[in-house]
């Protein structure tokens, strides 16, 4: 039986996702290696899609999914599983009536965590952001994916130390580049039993088509919105390169201020500003947003003069 703290997924399409011809290649490739027997590792930076691709092929494999987010707070337990708290049996003996017998006993109990259930019962983990966990943490799962065993800790017990890996169990991570903020390096033994496909920025179309999706603008207004982001992100005048979030983040406000991205729109101009100098920026870094406000100003100018 499966324990009340794993939250288990079950494997359905995601809704409005956007499946254009960039999305199905990764996809199909993902799908070829993990039937091929190997673990497939999405590596790209922020707003390139990772988790939901992660989620999408989870989605095509059809098995229920658990997820588990890296933390530099991570141990070992923490996807194996550990003891949390005690079972208690007390027995009270009043037979004859001027005798008091009391017996107590406190057992611990053992709670699988994520890890464990999905090697398990075969279902397939979406391990996010994985190297935000330490590498000593992950280390529990080299003999996962290379030998097909879990080496679980002494207190489970009654199954033995070792577990032996469902045939169904499948892994997916997702990662940031290692020059990101709070990311750890990857030790080369876990790195040598994945298969990495890197993500880029969506391609053009399947951005349009996102926004769309997302907001129910036309075409033609998501296409704007696209060409001012994409303008932005190819000025490399930014912290921080301007992502599909910006993109949705736009689309999104002007549909609910029921808005039209136009020049002559002054609204349409402060969104785009603030939303685009936010992404691409340090916190209190005034002179960058100043300086992305005034890229953006020429975007918006240029790509939407209507």
């Amino acid at each position: 039986m499966i324990n009340e703290m794993t939250t288990v997924l079950e494997p359905a399409p995601l809704p409005e996702f956007v499946e254009t011809k960039y999305i199905q290649d990764i996809t199909e490739r993902a799908l070829s290696y993990i039937e091929a027997g190997f673990p497939v590792h999405l590596r790209g930076g922020s707003g390139t899609g990772k988790t939901t691709l992660a989620t999408h092929i989870a989605s095509k494999i059809g098995r229920p999914v658990v997820m588990m987010h890296g933390d530099e707070e991570f141990t070992s337990s923490d996807l194996v599983g550990g003891e949390h708290g005690y079972r208690v049996r007390k027995v009270v003996d009043r037979f004859v009536s001027r005798v008091f017998k009391m017996e107590e006993d406190m057992v611990k109990h053992w709670v699988d965590n994520r890890l464990t259930v999905a090697c398990k019962y075969g279902f397939t983990l979406i391990y996010d952001e994985f190297t935000r966990s330490r590498p000593e943490a992950n280390n529990i799962l080299l003999s996962v994916l290379s030998e097909k065993i879990l080496d679980l800790p002494a207190g489970r017990g009654e199954e033995g130390p070792y577990l032996k890996v469902d045939p169904n169990f499948t892994a997916i991570f997702t990662s940031n580049p290692e020059e990101y903020a709070g990311v750890y390096k990857n030790q080369d033994a876990l790195r040598d039993r994945l298969i990495t496909i890197d993500l880029d920025y969506f391609d053009y179309d399947t951005e349009v088509e996102i926004i769309q999706s997302k907001s129910n603008l036309s075409k033609n207004d998501a296409e704007k919105i696209v060409n001012i982001v994409r303008g932005l992100r190819e000025s490399g005048e930014c912290e921080f390169a301007p992502t599909i979030r910006g993109c949705i983040m736009i689309a999104k406000t002007l549909k609910v201020q029921n808005l039209s991205p136009s020049m002559a729109n002054g609204l349409f101009m402060q969104i785009c500003q603030d939303i685009l100098a936010s992404e691409t920026s340090r916190i209190g870094s005034k002179s960058n947003q100043n300086k992305v406000k005034e890229i953006v100003k020429k975007l918006v100018a240029k790509y939407a003069k209507g």
